[in-house]
């Protein structure tokens, strides 16, 4: 099992060491109780699934460390216990309950949440975020109406279970459950009663009124003017997430609308608004809103842009940043139920999919937003690039390129040349070499090359690509080879002494990054060629006398 936000294993040497650091324990103990509780294995070496063989556990061990971490924590609660594993090796298992109603914390006042597989500190403006949105992480399973278990709505019931049946992300033991064991597996009922979850997915339209905050939709489209031209309201509660979204999609026109640009010798149609992005948009603010708040959903339509507003804020550890690579679940039960019903990718991989069809398409990448009560995400459009499309669609039928390489390559080939710090930027990629499992195969093939090194590698597209692909780009500096850019500098100096960087820069090329002429001016002083004047922001660079002379 991997390691992430509900689980963590550790070596015996943690317990066996004459240190123990019982202290990173209390921390992990903590984080889980603060996100949604989870499992720490002790015995399990990082790169196992298993103890090793014959592995012995002392049976006064496993309450040493529950009386270590109560010590250490608050509000925390813990049951430590010898297992033994299939391979006959024991280990000890700390399963952490989440804390729902309080926050947990250490002894000494240091309070934690898991994100991703990190136990994180909460800053102190995010503790009070937190105490506020921890309703939200248990709402799904909560009874609070005492709708009867016999109490849904038999359409829906009757299209939950078909769906499930018809669902290849589904497994054969949970398709042969009965209706009443797949409302227990999927946490829509609880003993005699439905849950939130129940109510909102399978439950009647009067019970589903009857929740703190059903989700409501507002569809509104402006004109150039911003005059509000149409207006469609899904509120009466009729519908449950998935069939808000099918409404949402279908009862729209405008996502059909597109224009058609040149593929080869055919015409390939571009929408202007890709389904894919549209229908992953909508469910995430469905699936991942937290209903403890109110507000409407908003999709709102400007003639240049879509703006998507839903109520409340990133789940805690998430950013506009980060948002590619980060999960933090804030509803559990409803991720399952919409990836089981394929109306959502896998975890962690929902942007990553509205990435892939917007670059190739030729578009921008949207813009998230977190606003003070709401989070906004905006897609335009305008095809930033309309030559890309064919580029794009031949590279990626002649190589099947994976999602993480089409976004790449999109990204390089819109930009014509990124660094390799851009491209991290732009993809929020973390550790070593991070740029390895996007940008590798594409440089094996050939399709992408680069120049410079490290921190200074400059990825741009082959140029037998480009011509192979018959590709028309316009001319740009961006990726001019490093002795041409110094002697453009270079020359640019000695014409216009006493210039600063921006000056020059506007003089060769603005097209040219900042960070990479910089380099070469550094170069420049190095080789004594070039003199400066002047500090920080005021700098001046002019050639050495008798240089060149």
């Amino acid at each position: 099992m991997r390691e992430g936000q509900t689980y963590d294993k550790k070596s015996f040497r943690f317990l066996t060491n004459k240190n123990t650091d019982w202290d990173g324990l209390a921390k992990d103990c903590v984080a889980f109780a603060n996100y949604k509780g989870g499992e720490i294995h002790i015995g399990i070496e990082d790169q196992d699934d298993l103890p090793p063989t014959g592995q012995k556990v002392d049976n006064e061990l496993p309450g040493s460390v529950y009386t270590r971490m109560s010590q250490l924590t608050v509000n925390t609660g813990i049951i430590a216990s010898k297992e033994v594993a299939s391979n006959g090796g024991e280990y000890i298992k700390l399963k952490i309950h989440q804390s729902s109603s309080t926050i947990a914390g250490t002894i000494d006042g240091k309070y934690f949440i898991r994100i991703g597989d990190q136990s994180c500190p909460l800053l102190p403006d995010q503790l009070i975020r937190l105490l506020t949105d921890k309703p939200s992480y248990i709402w799904e399973t909560r009874v609070i109406g005492k709708v009867s278990r016999n109490a849904y709505d038999p359409i829906k019931l009757n299209s939950f279970v078909e769906d499930i049946i018809a669902s290849e992300r589904v497994s054969p033991f949970v398709k042969d459950k009965t209706n009443d064991e797949l409302l227990d597996y999927y946490f829509m009922a609880e003993g005699d009663y439905l849950t939130n979850l129940g109510i909102l997915w399978v439950g009647k339209r009067s019970d589903r009124a009857k929740l703190t905050y059903p989700p409501v939709v507002q569809f509104i489209k402006y004109d150039e003017k911003e005059n509000k031209v149409n207006k469609i309201v899904w509120d009466d509660h009729s519908r449950n997430p998935k069939e808000l979204i099918e409404a949402i999609w279908n009862e729209i026109p405008d996502w059909k609308e597109g224009i058609e640009v040149s593929n080869g010798i055919f015409r390939k149609f571009v929408p202007n608004y890709g389904e894919r992005t549209i229908r992953e948009l909508i469910t995430n603010t469905l699936v991942h809103r937290p209903y403890t708040t109110a507000g409407d959903i908003f999709v709102v339509l400007f003639p240049d842009r879509l703006e998507i507003h839903n109520p409340g804020t990133f789940p805690l550890g998430v950013t506009p940043q980060n948002i590619l690579r980060t999960t933090q679940r804030r509803n559990d039960k409803l991720c399952q139920v919409a990836y089981d019903l394929g109306l959502m990718e896998r975890e962690g991989s929902g942007y990553d999919t509205i990435y892939e069809d917007l670059l190739s398409n030729g578009k921008p990448l949207p813009i998230p937003e977190e606003l003070d009560d709401r989070v906004k995400v905006t897609v335009f459009k305008s095809i930033a690039k309309p030559e890309i499309i064919s580029l794009i669609n031949r590279i990626n039928e002649e190589y099947q390129l994976s999602q993480k390489e089409l976004i790449a390559f999109g990204l390089i080939a819109q930009y014509q040349s990124l660094s390799a710090l851009e491209l991290t930027r732009l993809l929020d990629l973390q550790g070593n070499n991070p740029t390895r499992a996007w940008i590798n195969r594409l440089e094996e093939l050939g399709i992408i090359e680069q120049q410079g090194r490290t921190k200074g590698t400059e990825y741009y597209v082959s140029q037998d690509v480009i011509r192979k692909a018959n590709f028309k780009r316009r001319v740009t500096l961006k990726s001019i080879e490093p002795h041409r850019l110094r002697e453009l500098i270079y020359q640019d100096i000695k014409t216009y002494p006493g210039s600063s960087l921006s000056e020059i820069l506007k003089r060769i090329g603005e097209e040219i990054p900042r960070p990479k002429a910089k380099m070469q001016l550094d170069k420049l002083i190095h080789d004594n060629k070039v003199i400066t004047f002047g500090r920080t922001k005021s700098v001046t660079y002019s050639i050495r006398k008798n240089d060149g002379e």
